[in-house]
């Protein structure tokens, strides 16, 4: 009976808003019945798991229901039109090593026959075999000086293994993402003799050139745009959960794992680990001035802010201050002044380049970073996929609204390409019409009005149009890290850490510079240095692509 319903054929009004209570009651129930069915089945298999068996396996169907809502791709979501590629020579793109000519058989040739040039074709081939080399290093002894002279090893040559390789083995765990196991396995295949604790060692140890190249890629990278992607990942080190951070933008990726990816862990990445300094001025005021302060703290904060004034801190020297004028303040109000007064510091830093503007997604430790920020439209859609209305007028209603949803978002992304004034007060105006929708499916509503309350985030683009809509480098370059500690349990030291970051910075990073990662690493490692430091190649891609156009003065 419900299927079938038509709310505007219902002419009395009290009918009619108690059929709605009444629909909106029974998506309610459906919700709760969900809930309690998946709380069910996790206890089932906990009881399972206790008994020594399985539990019901999470396996996700693959097939879409008849009546539910039209799921939109990331690709479709951040594109309003399939990019037209044209196709490209494949023998264009390849490298030629070596020219042969190929005879034909003067047996099979007639009398008459006449050359007419050659037919060009390209085979691809690799050759992998050993280069081992025993190096007669002269050694010479003056009897004057008692000191013994003895020739230096070729540049690239330190060791028992070639620069080919350790560049290999290096491209081989951080860039294709095999496990280590696999490389020693790879590697005896082939005639290298090395252990496992020898390929471990090429992976992680004296690998300092690499750590200050990537520091320097970061640095440049983030000079390089006023605003930057950021994302986090789990990762485990020792076994232990740590996050990874991802900053980004078009030229490059850096890779950052902390113990925690709460506020002050972000800061400490996008401060590029230098120490903490803290701030307590009028900004820091202002972002936490709407906690639930008691006046006698509030007017303590204010005579230490006023006594402080725009005085930096280091982080010893501002907890001290702390405790001595705020001894009993709650531990929510602390941790949030902390914080506050450290994004503070961070935003008055000269030194190093400030974050202007982040494209993240609304998890909390984002707010208050940067200045500005954009989120991420790709993220606050998939909410509305969650919605699993069971009545049919429901379905419709979301499904409608979606659709409208999206559409604004390709109006949004031709805004980008011929931005004005014009067409930015029209699109704030279409964007207050869409999320001031209220359909009567209660949970629909207060999604559009969780959206509608983060209008600033959402239309930032009217301001800054080369952002970006979405998150997804972002979230690539998280995924990188997912597959990698999906084939490998993850760093157990310190250097193994560091040594992770590093190499998927570079690895990363001369992708979207349109390099060779391997050629990189043995340029680097032969000590050739033909390639230029990354860091004046993201530098020079920056500036030809314009990245922060709308923050340029006049």
């Amino acid at each position: 009976m419900i299927d079938g319903i038509d709310l505007s054929r219902i002419q009395d009004e009290q009918t009619r808003e108690l059929i709605v209570r009444l629909m909106n009651l029974i998506e309610q129930l459906a919700a709760e019945n969900r809930d309690l069915r998946a709380k069910n089945q996790e206890l089932r298999d906990e009881i399972n798991r206790l008994k020594g068996e399985q539990g019901k396996p999470n396996i996700k169907g693959n097939k879409r229901k008849p009546d539910a809502p039209q799921n939109h791709s990331s690709e479709k979501e951040r594109r309003s039109r399939p990019l037209e590629r044209g196709k490209k020579s494949k023998k264009a793109q390849i490298k030629i090593d070596r020219e042969e000519v190929v005879k034909v058989s003067a047996e099979a040739l007639p009398k008459d026959a006449e050359f007419k040039g050659y037919v060009d074709v390209v085979v691809q081939d690799i050759v992998l075999k050993t280069d081992n080399v025993l190096f007669h290093k002269e050694k010479y002894y003056s009897a004057s000086e008692r000191q013994s002279y003895v020739a230096e090893m070729p540049p690239g040559y330190s060791g028992q293994f070639g620069p080919g390789v350790q560049a290999l083995a290096l491209v081989m765990y951080y860039g294709v993402q095999a496990s280590e196991p696999k490389i020693h396995e790879f590697f005896a295949n082939v005639g290298v003799e090395i252990s496992e604790g020898q390929v471990s060692n090429l992976l992680i140890k004296k690998q300092a050139e690499f750590h200050q190249e990537s520091a320097e890629v970061y640095d440049s990278g983030l000079r390089s745009s006023p605003w930057q992607h950021t994302d986090d990942t789990l990762t485990r080190v020792n076994g232990e959960n740590q996050h990874c951070h991802v900053v980004c933008n078009p030229v490059y990726t850096a890779y950052h794992t902390r113990p925690t990816k709460e506020r002050l862990s972000v800061l400490d990445v996008l401060r590029q680990g230098r120490p903490r300094i803290f701030r307590l001025n009028d900004e820091a005021l202002g972002y936490v001035g709407n906690l639930n302060w008691s006046k006698k703290a509030w007017r303590g904060l204010l005579n230490w802010a006023q006594k402080n004034g725009e005085q930096d801190l280091e982080e010893g020297n501002f907890l001290a201050e702390l405790d001595a004028a705020l001894p009993k303040l709650s531990a929510q109000c602390r941790k949030a002044l902390i914080d506050a007064a450290a994004i503070a510091a961070y935003h008055a830093e000269t030194a190093f380049a400030v974050i202007q503007a982040l494209i993240c997604d609304d998890a909390p430790q984002f707010n208050w970073l940067t200045r500005e920020c954009l989120l991420c439209w790709v993220h606050e859609g998939r909410p509305y996929k969650k919605l699993i209305p069971v009545i049919p007028l429901h379905r419709d209603l979301l499904a409608d609204f979606l659709k409208r949803f999206w559409k604004f978002y390709a109006q949004l992304l031709l805004y980008r390409q011929s931005p004005s004034p014009e067409k930015s007060q029209i699109l704030e105006a279409e964007f207050d019409r869409l999320f001031a929708t209220r359909t009567g499916y209660d949970e629909l509503d207060q999604r559009i009005a969780k959206s509608q309350a983060k209008k600033a985030n959402l239309l930032l683009v009217l301001k800054h149009p080369e952002l970006p809509l979405h998150n997804n480098p972002a979230e690539l370059g998280a995924r990188q890290r997912v597959r990698k500690r999906d084939v490998s349990f993850g760093p157990r030291t310190q250097d193994g850490v560091r040594a992770w970051d590093t190499f998927a910075t570079l690895a990363a990073t001369t992708k979207k510079l349109g390099l060779s990662f391997y050629c990189y690493i043995f340029d680097r490692i032969s000590e050739a240095h033909q390639i230029v430091p990354l860091a004046h190649l993201v530098e020079n891609a920056a500036k030809q692509l314009n990245l922060g156009w709308s923050w340029a003065p006049g």
